[in-house]
């Protein structure tokens, strides 16, 4: 009898031990990856804006990918609010609607609604040395390629091919001066 209360004790002390851990793990695997909880679905922003983009950048992070689009002070009629679209689906080159192919399983469709031209005088304000390369993504740990589908009548179009259909946000940066940046964030894994 003592036996079998000793190994009922052991038992029930195993348990306990164990319970926490199981319980721990599983809270851990439940949290969200770097406390990110964005979505995969559409973020969208109406306005139009005559601040043209100047550049377009890329950047690592330890929990995510970063793009930025660069606008510039905006033209003499006003900046206007900057509208923008993203969303996961296929990339087209503005005017044309030519679909244009991207590295990666999943492409990242990014409509600026603001021109890589200058308002007023009609010149390229942003003029990438390779249209399907706007920034080397070599080494990153999300983006795969991106490339830029041109600007038509205000709004201009980015494809970020991207490694999975991954977790996304976007926001603006005002400044600096009168300037914005355009901000995409992909995150490395849900």
């Amino acid at each position: 009898m003592r036996r079998l209360l000793i190994a009922a004790a052991a038992v029930l002390m195993a348990v306990g031990v164990v319970a926490p851990a199981v319980s721990a793990r599983a809270e851990r695997a439940a949290a969200p990856y770097c406390g990110i909880t964005w979505g995969s679905l559409p973020e969208t922003r109406t306005g139009m804006s005559t601040r043209p983009i100047t550049n377009v950048r890329a950047g690592r992070h330890a929990c995510y990918d970063r793009l930025v689009v660069d606008l510039g002070a905006s033209a003499g009629i006003g900046p206007g609010r900057l509208g923008y679209d993203v969303r996961y689906g296929p990339v087209s080159e503005d005017g044309s609607g030519r679909p244009i192919p991207l590295a990666g399983a999943a492409d990242l469709n990014i409509v600026v609604r603001a021109p890589m031209y200058d308002f007023d005088t009609g010149q390229p304000t942003y003029s990438p040395r390779d249209r399907n390369h706007l920034v080397n993504v070599s080494g990153f740990r999300t983006f795969r390629q991106v490339a830029s589908g041109g600007s038509f009548e205000g709004q201009s179009t980015l494809g970020l091919g991207v490694r999975a259909r991954l977790p996304f946000r976007v926001f603006i940066l005002e400044g600096p001066g009168t300037g914005a940046r355009l901000v995409i964030d992909v995150a490395h894994r849900w």
